[in-house]
């Protein structure tokens, strides 16, 4: 890389809260710039303190923080972080937030509840951030609810290159959403393998339980491997479902493929109770210790995509390949 399309380590900085270091500092590899300290403790009464390790004045800054458990202290120290550098008078602030979980809370849908995905966006922008970097959001309107640019860019293409690797047959092998809300993103990864794709139909009945329904039957009679194609996977209910009706079905051989992996409570167990799964394939957007990880688990990295897309954005270059409503 040339240093013309290399950011300037003096001109940026970049912070990371505790949810996801791992990938923070991945990141920064990759666009090879120091990942600085920030500094974090509790006072006696329980209030948080967080304190940036580096100035900021005059500078780009870049804040990591995907929205995991617990959900609630990792968004106060993204919210701090923000209005830390705002204070500090960066000229910049970009919150780049892998995994986004409220982006679940995206209707009214049942009375006096909050679209809380965006409250969320406009706490993000008030905190102080300029610009917010996300990946595969829950549904596409969650885009409009941000009033400061925003980026919700794809692993589609990381997945597209794992499987290209081996000799998928479209006569035998199926991509499957397992709704309909996924179904157009199902669509390009399977264009992208040249492969069909098939999609049920899911009834949510509470935050744990799902029905899933539709003709996944007649889809996918006569194919005996399966893609199963979701965002992310959080207690393993529609997916483990949803494999049990493709086994039912005749599939022989599932593949379990999510961008957010949380596998929360039950999921793992849920899961590998279906012995036709024979492989999990998420990303890093949630981090998970490699000894809590599987031995079906397969995790990549989207490091290279955030990466990418901060760099074409730092230098002002379209991040249109790596968009999530893109076509690659």
């Amino acid at each position: 890389m040339s240093q013309k399309d290399s950011l300037d380590p003096d001109n940026v900085r970049f912070f990371s809260g505790r949810s996801n270091q791992e990938l923070a500092a991945k990141i920064c590899d990759h666009l090879n710039v120091p990942l600085e300290e920030t500094h974090f403790s509790r006072f006696s009464n329980d209030n948080l303190f967080v304190q940036l390790g580096a100035s900021v004045r005059g500078r780009i800054v870049y804040i990591v923080q995907s929205l995991t458990p617990p959900v609630s202290d990792h968004l106060l120290e993204l919210l701090m972080m923000l209005d830390i550098a705002k204070g500090a008078a960066a000229k910049e602030i970009h919150a780049i937030i892998p995994y986004f979980s409220y982006a679940r809370s995206d209707k009214k849908d049942a009375p006096r509840v909050s679209i809380t995905a965006r409250l969320i966006a406009d706490l993000l922008a008030t905190a102080g951030a300029t610009h917010v970097m996300t990946m595969t959001l829950h549904s596409a309107q969650v885009h409009g609810f941000f009033s400061v640019p925003t980026d919700p860019i794809t692993a589609r293409s990381l997945f597209g290159d794992y499987f290209r690797q081996r000799d998928l047959n479209p006569e035998e092998c199926v991509v499957v959403s397992p709704d309909m809300g996924r179904a157009e993103s199902a669509a390009r990864f399977a264009s992208q393998l040249g492969l069909p794709v098939a999609t049920a139909s899911k009834t949510r009945v509470s935050d744990t339980e799902v029905k899933i329904s539709g003709l996944i039957k007649r889809q996918v009679k006569g194919f005996r491997q399966a893609l199963v194609y979701d965002d992310e996977i959080a207690t393993g209910g529609s997916v483990s479902q949803l494999s049990q009706k493709l086994v039912q079905s005749g599939v022989k051989e599932i593949s379990l493929i999510c961008t957010h992996g949380l596998f929360l409570g039950p999921a793992i167990e849920r899961i590998t109770a279906v012995p036709q799964v024979t492989e999990i394939i998420t990303t890093d957007t949630v981090y998970r210790q490699p000894e809590h990880r599987h031995p079906l688990m397969k995790v990549l990295s989207v490091a290279p995509a955030f990466g990418d897309a901060i760099r074409y954005n730092y230098l002002h270059q379209s991040i249109g390949s790596l968009f999530t409503f893109g076509e690659k």
